[in-house]
Order: structure tokens, then sequence, then C-alpha cells
């Protein structure tokens, strides 16, 4: 599937994402790992902002999302929720910052799309400062051999419709990659991980 079609796929779809928000799905999960985001923070993939009501009142977010449908969505919860945030339409695969430019950053249920997530992660790693923090809530392939069986079977159709893998091994992808691995949380047979990090310099 090319960019364009995905970022149109999420386009559609930013309409669910805010239902999303507003009903606070996966409140649990995001409230654990988001209240650990300090100082100057960069957001990937933010979706309609359903992180945004669970940061601290001293951070200051960039957001970075390549729907424009979706930062629209985003920046009405930004000012719902009283969030200071820079917002870039850009997709994440093609863009750049300086080394550490950020004391954190987050990424919930994004490295399902990407081509390819151990580069993104090694951004990521180079983006954080040394003494900063990477978070991460995503989702993958199941340790249950029936649901991943399931998964995998399935997995074509979901990427076409929403454009999101099911079968990928997360934690591989993380230990793959240039971050270190601090604390992890993982639910639902292991679909779904909390990841606490720090930038392996």
């Amino acid at each position: 599937m090319n960019r364009s079609d995905l970022v149109r796929k999420f386009e559609k779809q930013a309409r669910l994402y805010e239902k999303k928000r507003k009903k606070q799905a996966q409140k649990k999960w995001r409230q654990k790992l988001i209240r650990s985001a300090k100082g100057k923070v960069l957001e990937v993939a933010v979706g309609a902002g359903a992180n945004f009501p669970f940061y601290g009142p001293d951070v200051k977010i960039t957001a970075v999302d390549f729907s424009p449908e979706m930062l629209k969505k985003a920046k009405e919860a930004a000012q719902e929720y009283g969030i200071e945030a820079e917002f870039i339409q850009a997709d994440i695969e093609n863009l750049s910052f300086a080394s550490d430019s950020f004391d954190t950053v987050v990424s919930t249920l994004s490295l399902c799309g990407y081509q390819d997530p151990i580069q993104i992660l090694n951004q990521f790693n180079r983006w954080c400062k040394k003494d900063g923090r990477i978070l991460l809530m995503e989702h993958g392939i199941s340790s249950n051999f029936v649901l991943a069986s399931l998964q995998k079977a399935l997995d074509p159709l979901a990427y076409r419709l929403v454009g999101c893998h099911q079968n990928r091994d997360i934690m591989h992808i993380i230990q793959s990659s240039k971050i270190v691995i601090e604390k992890t949380e993982s639910y639902w047979t292991d679909m779904v991980h909390l990841i606490w990090e720090k930038p392996g310099k």
C-alpha cells in the first residue's frame, strides 16, 4: 500500500478515533504509561489526541501525524484538556529532528503501521536525550497459538481495511533496535505491551 493510500485510510478513521478518545478507551494503560512523560515531549502518530487527558501539567508536546483530519481532532483535544502543543503534519518515516531534542518520546499503537519499525525506533533513540525516556504502548502477535494463527490469517485483510498489521512480534522488534528496555507489562495473551525504555546511547 502506498503512503497516500494509507493517509486516506486514516483520514476516514478520524471520527472513530475521536469517539475512542472521548470514551477514554484503554484508559488504564494510557494513564499508567503517559504519567511517566516529562518535559519536552515528542508524540508520534498522535491520532485524535487519545493520550492528551493523561499528560501532566508541565509537559510541552510536539505532536506529529500524517493525517490532516487526525491533527484537526488532536488540536480540538489539546484545547479541551489545556495541553500546550505544537502540531506537525508529516510522515514520521520521512521526518528528522536534531539528536537529543526531546526529554520523552511517546508512541502508542503506531508500530503496526510502519514499513520499517526498527528504523523508526532507532530514530526515537536518536531524538531522545541521553537521560530521557521512550514510552510505548503497542499491539502485536499473541503468545496463544490459536489467536496468533487467526491474527496471521487476518493480517492482509486488516492491513487493507485499517492500515494496521496484526502479526508483528513487537518485543522482538524493540529488542532488535538500539533502545534499551527498562520495564514491560503485557496484557491479553501478550497482544498488548506497555514498554518503558531509555536511549541506548
